[in-house]
Formats: structure tokens, sequence, C-alpha cells
């Protein structure tokens, strides 16, 4: 055990040398190297094999510059990237994001992630994961489909059906999409399964809009479940206003829970009544508006300015469906104070690591991103599959396979808790059984 410690600590040492200012990719990888020491030390040919070195370590980094042409009539640049992480069991896959905080070590960050991420979800997909620094918000329509034309007349050199196949993340929903498809299919001919989360006209798939915010109600139901536990009667706080949110939200109340909360970057609304996710979704989808409009509009409603998670009211179930690190130790302190007995992610990595410490130290049961939120990407690689048969499966199939999906995330992250005697550490169970399958793969497959 002291010699996988040691390794480990080797690894990490290597990480905060050749990348000292990636911050955000050292915390997802350490989270992650931190508690695969059961799996090594039950497994010492990983060791041997150096495995981690070459986990962590891109199989290539794309990083390109991205000049567009406002409505005035001035010109930008913002800055493109592509990581390309891990392929060993299956092609590139991973969502690009469109925020002003986009640089290269959040996008290492959620590569990293969606490596295990993918491998989780049981289908044929490796991770990767890109984006850019602009941001949408504000632009036009025309702004956003030049910038969007600009940013393929690049990308499109390193991806394709069988190679790469970007999805939609943060800042990048229908529309979006829908440029990007428009100008790969100009540069490179039609490919209908390059790019996921399309519109239905054009190849995409029913229940990819709400495939992350159901699986992410599926997983936690699975969890309470295995708890002796129900999700009926329970009162959930939800982070976010976006999709994830929204479809949580819908999710939660068909299965008889409450949801008090919704945000977005400048406040939240709380209704002790419960959140109606249509008057969300009109307000942030259709008139992309802010979330304080919706008290406006809901009498029972109130719009408080800062974060969520300083609004310290009882209830069951924490849901953070916003962004990366928006939890920290001393709001995850008010979650258990208010008696939170689990906490499931929408968003990736929302919980820095001394928050993670306060669940554990507080007995919350805790699902990480994840395992939690690979719906979204599960949906978009049954999408790949209607798409290579030239079929369009109904909502209800792609529900009962997401649904079944999900419950089976639960299901092996479980496995690996009980086979490594880990105590109910979910988040463990996760890395592990995601490690697990893609270490057999890479070893399988030789030094590559």
């Amino acid at each position: 055990m002291s010699n996988v410690k040691e390794y480990i600590n080797t690894i990490k040492n290597d990480i905060q040398r050749r990348d000292p200012n990636e911050t955000e990719f050292q915390e997802a990888v350490f989270a992650v190297l931190d508690s695969l020491e059961p799996t090594l030390t039950a497994n010492p040919q990983y060791v041997d094999d150096n495995l981690l070195a070459r986990l962590v370590e891109p199989e290539r980094v794309i990083q390109f510059r991205v000049p567009w042409e406002s409505d005035d009539g001035k010109f930008h640049v913002n800055r493109g990237f592509r990581v390309q992480f891990n392929s060993a069991i299956g092609p590139y896959k991973g969502g690009l994001r469109l925020h002003p905080t986009v640089n290269l070590s959040i996008v290492k960050f959620l590569g990293f992630e969606q490596i295990l991420k993918n491998s989780l979800t049981g289908l044929p997909i490796g991770g990767a994961k890109g984006g850019s620094d602009f941001d949408p918000k504000g632009k036009s329509d025309a702004e956003v489909m030049r910038f969007c034309q600009s940013f393929m007349t690049e990308l499109q050199r390193h991806i394709g059906p069988d190679l790469d196949i970007p999805a939609g993340d943060i800042g990048v929903g229908a529309r979006e999409i829908g440029y990007l498809f428009g100008a790969y299919k100009r540069l490179q001919g039609y490919q209908n399964g390059v790019l996921t989360g399309k519109g239905l006209t054009f190849g995409g798939s029913l229940a990819r809009t709400e495939a992350t915010g159901f699986g992410l109600l599926y997983y936690t139901n699975a969890m309470i479940k295995a708890q002796g536990d129900s999700l009926a009667g329970k009162t959930i706080k939800i982070s976010g206003a976006g999709n994830v949110a929204i479809y949580a939200t819908q999710k939660a109340e068909e299965l008889d829970a409450k949801v008090v909360t919704v945000s977005d970057s400048n406040g939240y609304i709380y209704d002790p009544h419960g959140i109606d996710y249509k008057i969300v979704k009109q307000i942030k989808e259709v008139e992309r508006g802010r979330i304080s409009e919706y008290a406006k509009r809901v009498s029972t409603a109130e719009y408080r300015e800062g974060s969520v998670w300083d609004l310290d009211i009882k209830y069951d179930v924490a849901l953070p469906c916003a962004t990366q690190n928006e939890i920290d130790q001393k709001q995850a302190e008010i979650i258990a104070r208010d008696g939170a007995k689990y906490i499931c992610e929408g968003a990736n990595m929302p919980s820095n690591a001394a928050a993670i410490n306060v669940y554990q130290e507080n007995g919350i049961l805790y699902g990480p991103g994840k395992a939690a939120n690979a719906g979204g990407v599960a949906v978009s690689a049954l999408e790949m599959s209607q798409n290579s048969e030239r079929l369009s499966w109904t909502f209800e199939k792609v529900d009962n396979y997401l649904k079944e999906i999900m419950e089976d995330i639960f299901a092996q992250s479980e496995a690996a808790d009980k086979k490594y005697h880990l105590d109910k550490d979910y988040q463990a169970g996760a890395n592990i059984a995601g490690f697990e399958k893609v270490a057999e793969a890479m070893t399988a497959q030789g030094l590559i």
C-alpha cells in the first residue's frame, strides 16, 4: 500500500511540475487519484505499467484562434480548444463550452472527468472536451453564427463521426449546434453523426434536451432507494436555471418531490410552494432573461442576490446544477446544518475538495458529477446510434434507455464501494468503476 501511495504522489508531483497553473485540472485529477488506491493495490500491474501517467496526459491538445466580426463591423479574436483525452474504449466524445472563463485548465479538467463519465455509461465512447472563451450572452444570432462558423473552420480538421464527436455544454445549445453543424457540412459534406445535440429535423434525438436533468433524478432516485428511502415527499434545493436545472425540476415533480430554488449568476429564487419549471423554461430558454423575472410572475416566490447555497432553509436533497466549484467548505457546512441527507451533482465538479470532506464528515451521501450527470452524454451516444442506423427512436425508448443507464451507473458505483469496503463512498466507487474499464482497455491495447 505504501508503494501505491508513493506512486500516486509521484504522479501528482509531476502534474504540479508540468502544469503548475492549471488549478481546476489538478483538483479534478487529484480527487480521482486519491480514490484509486484500493484498485491499484489489488491490481499491481497498473502501477508496473505506469498506467496513471498515461491516463492523466491527454492524447492530443488542440488550441487555435477564432476570429469573428460583430454586428458593428469590429473584429474580435477568441481562443478555441479541443482536448482529445483518451480513446481507449471508443472515439472521443465530449461537449463544447462557450464561456468567458474557458481556458486550457478547465477544458482539461472537463476532458479528464469525461473519460470516467463515459466509461460509466457502458457505451463505447472515449473522453474529450472543448470550447472557447467567447461569451454568447448578449450576442445577436448573427454574431453567434459568425463565431460558430469561424470556430468550426478549424475544429473540422480534428473531428469526425468515428474520430471525435462534440456536443453541447454551457453556452452551447440547439442554436449553436445548428450553426456548427451547418459550417461542418459546408466544409466536409453531410456526416450526420459528427455532432450530437442536433435539432430533430436534422438527426437529433428525442429526450436529448431533457437527458442530463432527467438522468440526474434517475441516479438520485436510485441512490435514495438503495438506502431504503424514497424520493417522494422530499424537498430539493437546486442551483442553476439552465437546461439541467429545468429538466431536473420537471422530473423531480414527476417523482413527487418538491424543488424550492433555482438560480443564475446574479441570484436565486426561493419558493416554499415549489418551483414551476414551465415558467423557468419560458424565461431562460425562450426569452433568454434573468431568473429575477420569476419573482415578478409568481407571488409566492422571492428573489435574492448571491449564491443559493448561502440560503439557510430545511431541505432533504441538494442538486447543484450550475458550474464548477460553486460550493465551498462554508456553504457545505450550511448544507449539513440544514439537514440535507443527499447531494448529487448535475454540474461538473460543483463541489470543491473541502466541501466534499464536509459531506463525508456529516454522513451526507454524495453522488459525484461524473456519475450523476452522465445522462447527457449517454443520450448523445444513443443519438450516434440512431444516426448510424438512419433511424429515430421514440421519446419513450430513449428515456427508458436513459433510466437503465443511470441506474446501472449507480449500481456500478455501489458494487465498487462494496467490493473495496469504502463505506458508501460513491465518489470513490464511481472513480474506481470508471477507471477499471479504461485501464483494462489500455492494458489490452499495449503501450499507446
